[in-house]
């Protein structure tokens, strides 16, 4: 293993509403950031484009010589065995190869792709509220819903680097389509869009001209609303039915959850918690902590350069173990 402690990991952390971008120390420290929103509804090139603009940002840092790689978190699902991105929530980016469109602009440096999930997880393990647990789950409830794994003390990315997506667990049977073409995912339930969707359908008012976000629901709810107190209701629901069909399989001590939806604390983390108890009866399972994450809006950065560090031996991040 080559350890270069002086070194830099340039990382991207892309989704359907920002693309970020930072250079990473060996501490997790942000050293230099970019940020551009992400153009979702264009085309691949357009969105191509704002990633473009990132680095180009990020490669004028006097910082940028010291870089030894890249590592890129992305919206999924991703195939990190060929290099290509579909984000579900960027349709004009299908089977879209972004690992070797990003190395062609850092001079052909070696280029690692992880779901946003698993760089979230990545950095909880590290450096988080998952750090010392051997077996994890860590999420992200946002614009869309994503997840990674931590078992036996490893990030278990799986061979396209998709472990672990929470997200596209199918909760409801016979719930409402999906865009990823299932029925009654986690993510058509819990993420912000989709809480603020079904508020809006059940009777939640926004002052005119205000906020429409998941994050205005919260602040209804908190004031009491019913529909707003209910669509929140639902998406722990769904939270926990994930959590609990996770711990089933494998076996996880803590569930992590982060991502703006997260911001709404006990308006989400109460109900949550109360219906995990109904999912996660047998023994094993029932004994899952849900944590919120605590590396906030960095997260999907810091953990980039930590996956893309532990897979290429650079600064060998600890464990966390």
């Amino acid at each position: 293993m080559h350890i270069d402690r002086s070194g830099l990991v340039a990382a991207l952390d892309i989704g359907g509403t920002k693309i970020a971008g930072a250079l990473v120390d060996d501490h997790g420290r942000l050293l230099v950031r970019a940020q551009r929103p992400t153009p979702a509804g264009e085309a691949a090139t357009t969105v191509m484009g704002a990633v473009t603009e990132v680095l180009d940002e990020l490669v004028r840092a006097p910082e940028w010589p010291r870089v030894l790689a890249v590592g890129i978190g992305s919206a999924g699902p991703v195939d990190a065995s060929r290099g290509t991105v579909s984000p579900v929530n960027v349709p004009g980016w299908r089977d879209f190869p972004l690992v070797a469109e990003v190395r062609e602009r850092v001079g052909g440096l070696p280029v690692v792709l992880v779901g946003d999930g698993v760089a979230m997880t990545a950095a909880e393990h590290w450096q988080g509220a998952a750090r010392g647990r051997a077996n994890a789950l860590c999420m992200v409830v946002s614009t869309g819903v994503g997840g990674g794994l931590v078992l036996d003390g490893r990030l278990h990315t799986g061979p396209t680097g998709n472990a672990g997506h929470i997200g596209h667990i199918s909760v409801d049977l016979d719930g409402d389509a999906c865009p990823c073409g299932a029925r009654g995912c986690v993510e058509r339930i819990a993420s912000g869009p989709n809480i603020a969707r079904r508020a809006l359908d059940t009777g939640w008012r926004p002052a005119p001209g205000g906020d429409r976000s998941a994050a205005a629901v919260a602040a209804a709810a908190r004031a009491g609303d019913v529909a707003a107190l209910a669509s929140f209701a639902r998406a722990a629901q769904a939270l926990a039915a994930g959590i609990a069909a996770t711990a089933t399989l494998v076996e996880i001590e803590v569930a992590v959850i982060g991502g703006g939806v997260a911001g709404a604390g006990d308006i989400l983390f109460g109900p949550l918690r109360e219906r995990l108890r109904d999912y996660a009866t047998l023994s094993f399972a029932s004994g899952v902590e849900v944590l919120p994450a605590r590396l906030g809006s960095g997260a999907g950065l810091v953990g980039a350069a930590s996956a893309a560090a532990r897979e290429l031996g650079l600064w060998a991040p600890p464990s966390g173990r």
